[in-house]
């Protein structure tokens, strides 16, 4: 008996329950489990019919990753579900908790299936840049439509099992899998149903196969978005042929395209960031079993920007929280923003209409720091100045209960200078939140040497109850993503001495795939900010300089690095920079060259992989995939490029640590040096990832 699938036998109906925690993957184990079961089951003459289901909190939820890439142990996935689909038994899947991937496909193979009203029912796989690769782009479509299947493959989110239930993906909602899926199974044999497959029943594709404009139309709606991504595309061309081919060569297709995209450096890039995310979830340093601090009272002081957004992004997973200001005024002001937010996400339909009443109805702004008393996590936002962040934490002290988390969420600030403040160092720690708060997922999670590891993993917990990516980091001016992303600004400055403009550099840098070019980045955030910074500093440069005594601050302004026409925020390239640009560089004494386009790639992503070796070295972030995650869910690096420090390692680090070198000697800037881990890893001929995944982080 295979130890992860067995058979029972209730009189006629023979139940197949699938046992693998924590997700009944589809391992070799559980695939050649199924597949025997249901054999036997089939060749038992009492039985009568078939009921799978699994054990735990879940119904098959996906192929088993890890065998990715390695030699293929048999049964095959197709020989499987061939297995379920030629019985002359009816085969019911009876889900619950989710069905995704090969889990889905599974069921699709089943001639009935039904689920508990909570179950989730999904194809995922383009988000590791893959396609499903057992029939799913076939059946689909012939259960649901091409419309809805498109939808789900292309765009790969799950449905509901009431979506499920009015598309006709599934039979009935049912209370319990195993009993409900044995009460249906009686049902089928008592009214003699016939058997449905799916593969043989085209009568859902008829209408796009009159009129193709309902599929094209679906597929241009969902690939708006996937700029660079090669698997969206490659799906809708899977479900494409759906409705032009046969079942059999639809399914050739589809695995021959499921085969090349497997292979290429996307899903590579995507599968890492997949395990990338769940690693970082994991604290280095925290003795195992340390359990997270109870949290059932939010308070966040500052109604701005960033205190909004993160209010916002409480009350969006359904967390009350008390949003704090010093004057009715800010307050009033903070609330109303949120509102307009709200409404206008519903007005485009991204949330149900009554969701903003609902949300607003969770946050209760009130004035006056003294109403932190109750909360059990205090998340400051207010101005990015160290006086001001100490004098809101010397109030905390005296105001916050015993053991209350008290986060800051600064971008750059020393945590260990703003603890220092309190009487309590080990509850004080950063939560770091990217703008806008309530959209962007990443939370960098800043340990400072007092931080306990109780309170670090309150953190991390709440994070992911927000939906937030967690990242936890040492403590750093600028900690790991504003660290890099100051190299790579630096050099783009450089840039524009040395001969290249703003907009070829902004062209190479999201041509790459990020979202925007730093010069762009710079307009939307407002140059001035800078501007001011320097002066404060004491510190010139002498283009931006220029730009602000112009009175161009970028988008605010209609004017910075780029003009941009009445209400709208499309960056047009401008004769009058080029112009001031060039009266600077001859007031400097200095000539243009022509910069080429791989020059600026690589000194625009080289000094922050250096960066990130110094950030590893100095043990500021535990592991290469943290700073990747970091970079995908903070910055918009591109998913199918894997993060800088996977990028590096495609690229080659001795290729990385050369041209830095290079570029050092060329530029007469010794911060471009490669970094000692950088060079050792270069000389060693290894990689970043081989890095032991046991270095602790600060």
């Amino acid at each position: 008996m295979n130890e992860v699938v067995r058979l029972e036998r209730h009189d006629v109906v023979a139940i197949v329950t699938v046992d693998s925690p924590p997700v009944n993957a589809l391992s070799a184990a559980v695939r050649g489990g199924i597949k025997d079961c249901v054999k036997r089951a089939i060749a038992d003459p009492e039985v009568k019919a078939i009921v799978l289901t699994c054990a735990g909190r879940t119904f098959i939820a996906g192929a088993d990753i890890t065998e990715f890439g390695k030699p293929p142990v048999p049964p095959s996935l197709h020989d499987v579900l061939a297995e379920i689909e030629s019985s002359s038994k009816p085969v019911i899947a009876a889900i619950h908790g989710t069905a995704l991937g090969g889990g889905l496909e599974v069921a699709l193979a089943c001639h009935y299936r039904v689920a508990t009203k909570e179950a989730r029912l999904g194809l995922p796989e383009v988000k590791l840049g893959i396609l499903p690769g057992a029939g799913g782009t076939q059946r689909l479509p012939r259960a649901v439509g091409p419309e809805l299947a498109v939808k789900m493959i292309v765009g790969g989110d799950p449905i509901s099992a009431s979506d499920a239930l009015k598309n006709g993906l599934i039979e009935e909602i049912v209370e319990g899998p195993a009993a409900g899926g044995e009460a249906f199974a009686r049902k089928v044999l008592a009214e003699k149903r016939p058997l449905r497959k799916l593969r043989d029943d085209d009568s859902k594709l008829a209408a796009a196969k009159a009129d193709r404009s309902i599929f094209t139309n679906a597929v241009a709606a969902l690939t708006k978005k996937a700029r660079g991504l090669e698997a969206p595309f490659a799906a809708a061309d899977a479900v494409g042929a759906a409705i032009d081919l046969p079942f059999d060569e639809g399914i050739k297709k589809e695995r021959e395209t499921f085969l090349k995209l497997v292979s290429s450096d996307q899903s590579k890039a995507q599968r890492y960031a997949f395990f990338a995310e769940r690693e970082a979830a994991k604290i280095a340093g925290v003795p195992d079993g340390t359990k997270p601090r109870t949290v059932e009272r939010v308070a966040i002081i500052g109604a701005g920007t960033m205190g909004g957004g993160i209010a916002m992004s409480f009350a969006n997973a359904g967390i009350p929280v008390t949003l704090i200001e010093t004057g009715e005024e800010q307050l009033k002001r903070g609330l109303g923003v949120m509102q307009k937010n709200y409404e206008a996400t519903a007005a485009r339909g991204g949330i149900p209409a009554d969701a903003p009443a609902k949300r607003m109805g969770l946050i209760n702004g009130v004035v006056g720091l003294e109403h932190v008393r109750d909360a059990d996590l205090i998340i400051e936002a207010v101005f990015e100045t160290m006086a001001i962040k100490k004098e809101v934490f010397t109030a905390l002290d005296k105001y916050a209960k015993a053991g209350a988390v008290l986060a800051s969420n600064t971008s750059y600030l020393n945590i260990d200078e703003i603890a220092k403040e309190t009487t309590r160092p080990q509850d004080v720690l950063g939560m770091h939140f990217f703008s806008p708060a309530n959209v962007m997922k990443l939370c960098e999670i800043v340990r400072a040497a007092k931080t306990a590891p109780d309170a670090l993993t309150t953190a991390v917990a709440v994070a992911r109850k927000i939906a937030k990516v967690p990242a936890v980091v040492g403590v750093c001016d600028g900690f790991v993503g504003n660290r890099m992303l100051a190299q790579r600004g630096k050099q783009a400055e450089k840039l524009l001495f040395e001969g290249a403009l703003p907009q070829q550099v902004d062209a190479v840098v999201t041509k790459f795939g990020m979202p925007m070019g730093p010069f762009a980045m710079g307009d939307l955030a407002g140059l001035d900010i800078g501007w001011r910074s320097r002066k404060d500093r004491g510190i010139k440069s002498e283009i931006a300089d220029a730009l602000c005594e112009a009175g161009r601050f970028g988008q605010k302004t209609g004017k910075g690095y780029y003009k941009y026409e009445a209400g709208s925020r499309a960056p047009l390239p401008d004769p009058e920079v080029e112009k001031l640009i060039d009266e600077t560089l001859q007031r400097l004494g200095r000539k243009r060259r022509v910069v080429s386009d791989e020059e600026i790639l690589e000194r625009m992503m080289y000094p922050m992989i250096n960066e990130g070796a110094r950030i590893l070295e100095e043990k500021v972030a535990a592991r290469p995939g943290d700073i990747d995650v970091i970079w995908l869910y903070g910055y918009g690096w591109p998913v199918y490029r894997g993060g800088p420090m996977f990028y590096a390692d495609r690229v080659g680090l001795k290729h990385v640590a050369d041209r830095l070198a290079f570029y050092a000697k060329e530029t007469d800037d010794p911060s471009l040096e490669p970094a000692p881990l950088l060079k050792r890893l270069a000389a060693e001929g290894k990689t970043f990832a081989s890095l032991a995944q046991t270095a602790k982080a600060a």
